[in-house]
């Protein structure tokens, strides 16, 4: 054992790489991957440290380009679910008595790999896989989690050090934190590949072991995190990855005693389905769960009359068009001021005529494609309802193509009904609507903004009077876990904007965070008495 008090250096956000034409990291990407596209790959979950390479194959494609196969991944069945809580379990006593600054150097050494050799076969994962740009995945797959695990070692450390005070004389108090009794299931979205990384991540830091159940697209990255933690040397069973459906891994998971959490991104849905089935088996866990969601938005930008246009208009093509609006912090409905109107339009419409759609092998190509054809269908749905709508016109896009690959170009709804279904329902793709009102009607707009969507995910406003700012901000108070002022609702760094959301948004747990690791530790207090009395009576009975 060491006799000494380990130290993290406050973390710096990992640089994120610009990609410029000519420029080395533009290179080694390209490389990367026309090295991927060249070979299919054998997609195997990982259960105990073992590839498993068995069950129901299913080919993977990019979505911009469906003819290519990338690789095969094996559905699992229960008997994946049944091994894979059976390893974590098994590896729990191992993993949770090492010191902690050896559980937090497997991730910051992984943060380290991350950012070097693996910066560009991460990348070239997501950006095959999900179809995402390379500018959008070097934030996502490298940036945002290589500080993922280098602040939540911080964020631990920080915590550990947390005790109590020593009072009276004689005694010796002490916290120590615990992991969980059991193991952890998380389940993540295929939109980032950090929070499919973070989600197991984090709860494993802590001392837990997970299960993990990825979302389907976004597999052809997971395998890359998982050989990045093997690399990093996390030690069998500590981290499962499995592909069993959804609904086969809850029937098992969640009637296990042993269940001690759930770390989720995702759909609102399917989260309240899930809450309601570990409710049913309450009974039956050593312990109370653990339940940590993040899931959809329906997330507004307000302009008021004193906002600058071609800065709400920037924000508006960035927020609500960025990987294809496929983030749950997209802008998805906006409000402005009828004075600023033509002059936003006018810059939003000559900006979307730039706006460049195809292949992510195409650097020039500001968009790109939506994950799978079921999205794909969905989001085209939202457009022809809009096209029927006398309510509502349509002013850009509202085309969609899927021969060669799920494109939709970003389409900008324009509405006269602020309560009409794509201003109040999640789309999650490239649809922005946008209602007028009248400049006079500021406050009331704040009300209708708060009050349109069950969601409180993000939001911003751009205004230039500081008392606007703070009427702005007090109106929508719990409209929105992440507020933005003057700039777009997307974007959360690691560190310096925690992110989460209320109402039908998630728990705000604010990953992260420190707020989120608390999630996954269970606190003991130790009192030490160095002088135990030797006579029961007090001093007042005398």
């Amino acid at each position: 054992m060491s006799d000494a008090i380990f130290n993290i250096a406050i973390p710096q956000n990992e640089p994120v790489l610009a990609y410029a034409p000519g420029s080395p990291e533009r290179e080694e990407l390209q490389r990367a991957l026309e090295a991927a596209k060249s070979e299919v790959r054998e997609l195997p979950a990982f259960i105990n440290g073992e590839r498993v390479l068995e069950g129901e194959k299913v080919s993977v494609h990019p979505p911009h380009e469906r003819k290519h196969t990338l690789g095969h991944f094996y559905r699992g069945t229960d008997e994946h679910v049944h091994r894979a809580i059976e390893a974590a379990l098994s590896a729990k006593s191992g993993w949770e008595s090492l010191p902690w600054q050896q559980r937090a150097a497997v991730f910051l050494r992984a943060a380290d790999l991350l950012a070097g050799p693996f910066r560009a076969r991460m990348n070239a994962a997501t950006m095959l896989g999900q179809s995402k740009n390379a500018y959008q995945s070097e934030i996502d797959a490298v940036a945002e989690l290589c500080d993922f695990f280098r602040f939540n070692a911080y964020f631990l450390q920080e915590i550990y050090r947390e005790q109590p005070l020593h009072s009276p004389a004689g005694t010796w108090n002490r916290l120590e934190y615990r992991a969980l009794e059991g193991f952890v299931l998380a389940i993540t979205p295929f939109n980032f590949t950090s929070i499919a990384a973070n989600l197991p991540a984090a709860p494993a830091l802590c001392g837990n072991t997970v299960v993990w159940k990825p979302a389907e697209t976004q597999i052809y990255s997971a395998v890359v995190i998982m050989e990045l933690f093997e690399a990093a040397g996390l030690p069998k069973g500590v981290i499962n990855l499995i592909y069993t459906d959804g609904p086969q891994v809850g029937d098992i998971v969640f009637k296990h005693p042993d269940f001690a959490g759930l770390h989720f991104t995702g759909s609102t849905g399917v989260f309240q389905q899930l809450w309601k089935e570990i409710g049913n088996n309450i009974a039956n866990y050593r312990s109370y769960p653990r339940i940590v969601g993040e899931t959809g938005g329906k997330d507004f930008v307000v302009a008021h009359p004193s906002a600058r246009a071609e800065e709400v208009a920037v924000a508006l093509l960035r927020g609500a068009f960025e990987f294809q609006g496929q983030k749950c912090s997209a802008a998805s409905r906006a409000y402005l001021p009828a004075s600023l109107w033509p002059a936003i339009k006018e810059r939003l419409l000559q900006d979307l005529e730039t706006v460049k759609m195809g292949t992510v092998e195409d650097f020039g190509n500001f968009v790109n494609a939506v994950i799978d054809e079921r999205a794909f269908d969905r989001i085209a749905g939202y457009i022809d309802g809009a096209r029927d709508n006398d309510a509502v016109e349509i002013i850009a896009g509202g085309d969609y193509d899927k021969s060669e690959g799920y494109f939709i170009p970003p389409t900008v709804l324009l509405t006269t009904n602020p309560r009409s279904t794509t201003m109040v329902e999640e789309i999650f793709g490239p649809v922005l609507t946008i209602y007028v009102y009248e400049d006079d009607q500021w406050e009331e707009t704040l009300k209708l903004v708060d009050t349109t969507s069950p969601y409180a995910l993000t939001g911003a406003i751009f205004a230039t009077g500081r008392d606007v700012i703070e009427s702005a901000s007090k109106a929508l108070r719990n409209a929105a876990g992440n507020f933005y002022v003057n700039d777009k609702p997307t974007g959360a760094v690691v560190g310096q904007q925690p992110f989460g959301g209320a109402r039908a948004s998630g728990t705000n747990d604010k990953a992260g965070s420190a707020l989120n690791l608390h999630r996954w530790i269970s606190p003991r207090l130790i009192k030490e008495n160095f002088v135990p009395p030797v006579d029961y009576r007090y001093p007042f009975l005398g």
